[in-house]
C-alpha cells in the first residue's frame, strides 16, 4: 500500500522542480506585433541557416538590456525565411530561427514566460514582397 503514496509524493517531488520554463505563460499575443515600430530589432541570418552569428548575438544583446530593464513588456520573436525553398521548408527555417533567437534571449536574462516565438511567412502568392526575409524581428511590446 505504500508503494502508491510513494509514487504520488515522488511525481508531486518532481513536479516542484520542473523548470520554470514550462510554467503557464504571460496572457498575450502577437497580432499586430509587425505593425509596431517602436523597439524592434532585426536579427539577421545567413541564407537558409538557423544558426547565429555575431551581428544577430550583438543585436539579441541589445534586445535583451532592454526587456531586462522593462521587465513589464512582453516581447514577440517573429522568424522569417525566404520562400524560395517552399512553403514548408520556408516555416520550419523561420521558426528555428525564431526558437534561436528566444533561447539567446532566455540565455541573456529574459523570463521565457514573456517571450512569444512565431513563423512568420509571407504569402505563397508571389506576388507579396518580403522585407527582411532572413532575419527575425524582435519586438518589445509597449507595457500594458
Amino acid at each position: 500500500m505504500r508503494a502508491p503514496h510513494m509514487a504520488g509524493v515522488l511525481a508531486a517531488g518532481l513536479l516542484a522542480l520542473a523548470d520554470p520554463a514550462a510554467a503557464q505563460p504571460r496572457p498575450f499575443n502577437c497580432v499586430g506585433a509587425e505593425q509596431l515600430e517602436d523597439d524592434v530589432i532585426a536579427v539577421p541570418f545567413a541564407r537558409n541557416s538557423t544558426n547565429l552569428g555575431p551581428a544577430g548575438r550583438s543585436a539579441i544583446e541589445a534586445a535583451a538590456a532592454l526587456a531586462r530593464a522593462e521587465p513589464g513588456r512582453n516581447i514577440c520573436v517573429l522568424g522569417h525565411a525566404n520562400r524560395a525553398a517552399g512553403a514548408e521548408t520556408s516555416t520550419q527555417i523561420a521558426a528555428r530561427r525564431a526558437r534561436a533567437v528566444s533561447l539567446a534571449l532566455a540565455q541573456g536574462g529574459v523570463e521565457r514566460d514573456r517571450v512569444r516565438a512565431e513563423a512568420r511567412v509571407g504569402a505563397f502568392s508571389g506576388r507579396v514582397a518580403e522585407p527582411g526575409a532572413r532575419a527575425v524581428t524582435i519586438v518589445i511590446l509597449p507595457a500594458r
